[in-house]
């Protein structure tokens, strides 16, 4: 009897430790006007800050594509966006990061969930949109994405539009405004330090 209480309670604490409640990694932070608190759980919201601790925060639309957004969140568990750089900026058009070449990083490629390709998404590229970048081949996307300065209609139906800047746009702003060499690479480096999920959170909880 004793052998079968003690294999009982082995059994419990393997199935409570496969059972965890949610993490939160930090206190309440107010951004703008959002109250959030970073979290070791998958979301659809997330903070990136940068090497200076600007931060930029963005939701994504797993209803819109899915695909681009599990991807995404993917790289974010395994820190694959830590210490990259925004490696291109274009003025009144977009910022873009994720390239982790330099630092040894790869990522597979996805489909490409945009309308020429087959898939729909409604998602307009609007100012302050995400959407993932690619090459000129449809399925190429991994895990270079850019963000919109302004609106641009000519990129709807084209690229994979995944998801929005909801606070800090002014920093998305002046980051389109550095100077830049002939390939459009800012002259001082823009690093990323993390990018982490986030739970949005009210006042009374």
């Amino acid at each position: 009897m004793k052998k079968v209480k003690i294999l009982a309670f082995v059994f419990f604490i393997i199935l409570v430790s496969g059972c965890k409640s949610e993490e939160v990694l930090g206190e309440k932070q107010t951004y703008e006007n959002i109250i959030y608190q970073e979290t070791n759980q998958k979301t659809d919201k997330v903070m990136l800050e940068l090497e200076d601790e600007r931060k930029i925060l963005m939701e994504l639309y797993p209803d819109v594509a899915p695909i681009s957004v599990k991807n995404f969140q993917k790289l974010i568990e395994g820190d694959f966006y830590n210490d990259i750089i925004f490696h291109r900026v274009i003025k009144d058009f977009v910022i873009q990061a994720g390239d982790g070449t330099n630092l040894g990083r790869s990522a597979d490629t996805i489909k490409g969930e945009f309308s020429a390709n087959g898939v729909e998404n409604n998602l307009k590229h609007e100012r302050g949109v995400v959407s993932m970048a690619r090459t000129s081949v449809m399925d190429s996307a991994s895990s270079q994405f850019f963000i919109m300065l302004k609106d641009n209609a000519s990129l709807d139906g084209q690229y994979a539009a995944f998801g929005r800047v909801i606070a800090g746009l002014d920093v998305v702003d002046s980051i389109g405004k550095v100077l830049t060499d002939k390939n459009d690479k800012p002259i001082k480096d823009i690093k990323i330090k993390r990018v982490e999920f986030i739970r949005v959170v009210s006042d009374d909880e």
